[in-house]
């Protein structure tokens, strides 16, 4: 295990935009208050979504794509560095009209309404290549 103390420099709350991109909105607000490192949590309910399963054989992320409006019972997530930009690492665990959830890392969703926390850390996260499970993970 890799650990380390975080000491925390802001904390800020936003109202995602309607129609924006979800992952992105996020990313935004990373920008505006330049943080290289967070976590976040937010909650809300997109129009459709685009989340990813990672095959751990395969080494592969796979696609589940819904076309229809969702509640966003959860989101998690955090932001570091991947190739020298912000990237918000984010999963979520989303509802349909049923209430049968799904859930996964969230790669692209349009926004209907949505709010974010987020937790800014004083040192950067640096994404780098992990050869074990060929994904790019922090610390």
């Amino acid at each position: 295990m890799n650990y380390r103390a975080v000491e925390t420099t802001g904390e800020y709350v936003a109202r995602l935009e309607t129609g924006a991109d979800w992952r992105a909105e996020i990313e935004s607000l990373a920008d505006a208050v330049e943080a290289d490192a967070a976590w976040f949590t937010a909650l809300g309910a997109v129009q459709d979504a685009e989340c990813w399963f990672y095959d751990q054989e395969a080494c592969e992320y796979y696609p589940i794509e819904f076309d229809e409006p969702l509640e966003v019972a959860s989101c998690v997530g955090n932001v570091s560095r991947l190739e020298g930009d912000r990237f918000a690492h984010t999963h979520a665990v989303l509802s349909d009209e049923e209430g049968t959830a799904y859930a996964g890392h969230l790669n692209a969703a349009t926004v209907w309404a949505g709010e974010v926390h987020m937790r800014v850390f004083e040192e950067p996260l640096e994404r780098e290549y992990d050869e074990t499970t060929e994904l790019d993970l922090w610390l």
